[in-house]
């Protein structure tokens, strides 16, 4: 099964990074946000992926043609140029369709898009370049398979960024609450398994995200599933968002990192 990542925002909101780089390309420890994505889905045997490129896309089709001497130690000739790899075991197997969606393109077109690269797929992964978690991608599947709707998206219930206090009748202040999670509502985690159907209701000149009109359609004719996610998800939106995923990665709190995992 194909996976799909969108890889072309810009990442405004974290242009401490992002104002020389494209958003995926922001590192956790010493890889790219992407490349732990991508770990995640080959790690449930999802290697074949599209990646929709925008803004400085180049760099991350820079970053996978150079894969095997930025990630391994070699051996170098200056005058001959043989190049001799000792650590051929840290390579992935992916294959990689790396797709130019234009530097400005919202979600809805970009998907539209790819639609050539998916032929003979009735069913697709798709994610953003932004976003890890330790989903079981095959559970993931299987519910979608069970449900028989369009999309399934991977529900997260939002944490609060304020810390709250309950208050009883008489405004008397009986608990305080550090960032609370509400269990009453969800947040689209990304992390999507889709029917090809969803072409049906893309148009290729809707110059929106695909939340904005493409899933309130399908959500109205209820053909939007969501599969409940109580593990581990986080975003890298902000930069305390990459200092926080940086910490964790570096003491060894690698909740995403399922691949490291028995």
């Amino acid at each position: 099964m194909k996976v799909i990542i969108f890889c072309g925002g810009r990442g405004t909101r974290l242009q401490e990074e992002t104002e020389y780089r494209p958003k995926p390309m922001v590192t956790i420890g010493k890889h790219p946000i992407l490349w732990h994505i991508m770990k995640i889905y080959s790690h449930f045997s999802h290697k074949d992926f599209v990646l929709a490129l925008g803004y400085k896309g180049e760099m991350i089709k820079d970053y996978f043609y150079n894969y095997k001497w930025l990630s391994s130690d070699f051996t170098l000739n200056i005058k001959s140029k043989e190049e001799t790899y000792h650590d051929h075991a840290q390579l992935e197997d992916w294959n990689i369709t790396f797709a130019d969606t234009g530097p400005e393109t919202k979600t809805v077109k970009r998907l539209s898009l790819l639609k050539k690269y998916l032929k003979g797929e009735d069913t697709f992964l798709l994610t953003y370049g932004d976003g890890v978690a330790d989903v079981d991608i095959n559970k993931l599947v299987d519910f979608h398979k069970s449900k028989g709707k369009i999309v399934t998206l991977t529900g997260i219930n939002p944490t609060s960024q304020y810390g709250v206090i309950d208050v009883d009748s008489n405004y008397i202040a009986q608990a305080f609450k550090e960032k609370p999670t509400s269990e009453d509502d969800f947040i689209n985690g990304g992390f999507m398994v889709c029917d090809k159907r969803i072409f049906n209701y893309l148009n290729e000149d809707d110059p929106n995200m695909l939340e904005e009109t493409t899933l309130r359609e399908l959500a109205k004719k209820g053909e939007v599933a969501v599969y409940h996610h109580r593990g581990f998800w986080q975003c890298m939106d902000t930069y305390r968002d990459f200092f926080n995923l940086n910490n964790m990665w570096n003491n060894g709190q690698r909740r995403w990192a399922v691949w490291e995992k028995k």
